[in-house]
């Protein structure tokens, strides 16, 4: 076992490593060059402005640090979409920050950038957060504009959740940090204030070579929409700053004076640290993907105390549930159990598959949880639900219904952390993110898709041979064997957690070590919302 535990413990320390290396490249933006720039400007880097912002730089939860990684290769790539997001406290006060780095192409808006923007504001909307703009954006990415301009989900849902979010009384607060052009402009004035730094802020809904080009009127962009002419001319902004640091501390100032909000009311306690190391959970972890482990084992190093009262210990135990506090917060925890385990009526039940009576357990702790108001926390490992005559006709399809009814109505917050694999419905069933979590994680060792590499490979394999034969192309063992490893070389990249984080299908990778700190600051968030809606399944499958 020893050995077994330091071999898991070597394979995760290295994908740490791996974890901490890649998303220090990503922290670099459009590359030192790029920084230097920036600061021969006398501004400071979109992560600087953020530091210098929040209370503890520590303390920042980054959201979509990934986002856009290995995409759009033939322009030069977007790292961090080029914009910065995450929540962190500002005079002591929760609040989404969303921060243009122009040092990756100006901060123009790619099709990811947009995403990213729609997903900080849905954090804000979602949890009541208020919401801070640092500005410093070229505007949408002319080349791909087709994918950016016009859609639901695309550049201009921004400016109508700002106007939702206003109407909600969600504090917006902006500063013009640098370019502020065409569409993007309505975002800071759409906000409760905006302020501008002087010299090296604008805003304007079009610049002077396009005003040259459209009424022929010959105008700088300083004389046309800098600070002065915004500030003491049009009014449009509010106040103007000689630096970006005069500007942030102008924005710590309304923080610091903003009343009290009202609060969810989920239940918290003096937190107590677990009976384990956290880092334990590297060993406990195996890098073997098939092989099993206890995620009771997983839930200990997590725990306050190590405290976990079980929900139905005995029956459907191919998910396990359970009442337990994460850094003071009661939590109702619903995690995939990996061994092998035999139920009363003598069926032995593969580890990761979720079963009829798994699936009827957790529907009923779901619903005990949204009675009870305790947030949710899923811990994905799952292959998906059992599949065959035997499932079939003991009505898995009703049971598993039953279980996502519950899980897609909840009105309490829930939260997503997945530890290995993530297929198929069983994505669903656990709160994939689909079914709205607060925030969702993965850990190095996730993988993300319909189905496990091996079988995909080989069903399109079968695919691409019928194909080929179809042409009347005749195709040898040896060929069959190459398009094998070619099919399961890609599929397998698809599979990759920095795969699902560049396209934020989740919110971010993290170290396993910092999942008790990442759920707490969720619900943290998470209180800043009292819940209006009454929790109601519907019509249920019984």
């Amino acid at each position: 076992m020893n050995i077994e535990f330091n071999k898991n413990d070597d394979a995760m320390r290295q994908l740490v490593y791996l974890l901490k290396s890649r998303h220090k490249q990503v922290a670099l933006g459009g590359g030192e060059k790029k920084i230097e720039s920036q600061h021969k400007k006398g501004k400071l880097t979109a992560r600087e402005r953020i530091d210098y912002l929040i209370d503890n730089p520590e303390d920042f939860l980054e959201i979509g640090a990934f986002a856009g990684d290995g995409m759009y290769k033939e322009y030069g790539g977007c790292p961090s979409g080029g914009v910065v997001t995450g929540i962190g406290k500002i005079a002591g006060r929760s609040c989404v920050i969303v921060a243009n780095d122009a040092t990756v192409k100006a901060g123009a808006w790619f099709p990811i950038t947009a995403k990213k923007n729609l997903r900080a504001q849905e954090v804000a909307m979602e949890n009541r957060l208020p919401i801070v703009y640092l500005v410093d954006s070229a505007g949408v990415f002319l080349p791909m504009q087709d994918e950016i301009f016009p859609d639901k989900e695309h550049f201009g849902r921004q400016f109508r959740n700002n106007a939702k979010m206003s109407s909600m009384g969600i504090i917006q607060v902006a500063a013009i940090m640098g370019s502020c052009v065409a569409g993007g402009a309505y975002l800071p004035i759409m906000s409760d204030e905006a302020a501008i730094v002087d010299k090296t802020g604008s805003i304007f809904l079009a610049g002077s070579y396009l005003v040259k080009a459209a009424i022929g009127e010959d105008i700088d962009n300083e004389t046309l929409g800098g600070a002065t002419t915004q500030s003491e001319i049009s009014g449009v902004t509010d106040n103007k700053f000689p630096n970006d640091e005069a500007c942030l501390d102008y924005i710590k100032s309304i923080f610091d004076k903003v009343g009290a909000f009202e609060k969810a009311g989920f239940d918290r306690t003096e937190p107590k640290t677990p009976k384990k190391d956290q880092q334990e959970l590297y060993g406990l972890m195996p890098h073997d993907r098939v092989k099993p482990y206890d995620v009771r084992e997983l839930i200990g190093c997590m725990v306050d105390d190590g405290e976990f009262e079980e929900y139905k210990e005995k029956y459907g135990q191919t998910i396990v549930c359970g009442y337990a506090r994460i850094d003071g917060w009661a939590v109702g925890i619903v995690a995939n159990q990996r061994i092998v385990v035999k139920s009363k009526k003598g069926e032995m039940q593969m580890g990761g598959v979720i079963y009829s009576d798994s699936a009827d357990k957790s529907a009923r702790f779901i619903m005990n949880c949204n009675q009870r108001k305790i947030p949710l926390v899923f811990l994905q490992d799952v292959s998906g639900f059992m599949v065959g005559s035997r499932a079939e006709h003991g009505g898995i399809i009703k049971d598993g219904a039953k279980m996502v009814n519950a899980m897609a109505n909840s009105v309490v917050p829930k939260f997503t952390i997945i530890t290995g694999n993530s297929y198929g419905a069983g994505n669903y069933a656990m709160c994939g993110k689909a079914y709205d979590p607060r925030l969702i994680y993965a850990w190095p060792t996730a993988k993300l898709a319909v189905m496990s590499g091996a079988s995909a490979a080989k069903t399109l394999l079968q695919i691409k041979v019928s194909s080929l034969k179809a042409q009347g192309k005749e195709i040898t063992e040896e060929d069959k064997e190459k398009l094998l490893e070619e099919i399961t070389e890609r599929y397998n990249e698809q599979l990759s957690p920095y795969y699902a984080a560049s396209r934020l299908w989740v919110d971010g990778i993290i170290d396993p070590a910092k999942t008790r700190e990442v759920i707490s600051k969720g619900i943290e968030a998470a209180n800043h919302a009292p819940i209006t809606e009454q929790f109601n399944v519907g019509v249920i499958q019984t």
